[in-house]
């Protein structure tokens, strides 16, 4: 973990950290399936577990989420997708999201999320 003034970064790596605190903001960098053998609402259920982990780890949780961005690497797996994603979402407590179709790093990530949520 660093700090620079008001910001702290954690789960530093190479070239990102996995988290950036500031202002009362968490900002989770992307997030993808730790087994890519799954199929997309596989990887989504995996996804979506290490984004409550991360957030626990903050002291906040998925009803503090802000906005989410979501990445498929084909749209039309957007409905199983959106399976694991309505068996997980808080209904009063629903984020901004966007789902867009995008080539991914690793072609056997299927779906990559990005999360900005407020701390407590």
């Amino acid at each position: 973990m660093s700090k620079n003034a008001d910001i702290t970064r954690h789960l530093e790596e190479e070239r990102l950290a996995g988290v950036v605190v500031h202002n009362g903001l968490a900002y989770l960098a992307g997030q993808v399936a730790d087994d890519a053998s799954l199929d997309t609402e596989g990887q989504t259920v995996d996804i979506l577990r290490q984004i409550d982990a991360l957030l626990a780890s903050l002291g906040t949780d998925k009803s503090r989420i802000l906005s989410v961005q979501i990445f498929l690497t084909d749209i039309g797996e957007i409905g199983a997708m959106n399976r694991a994603w309505d068996a997980w979402l808080d209904t009063a407590n629903k984020p901004a999201r966007a789902t867009v179709e995008a080539k991914l790093a690793v072609p056997e990530w299927r779906v990559e999320m990005t999360v900005i949520a407020a701390l407590k």
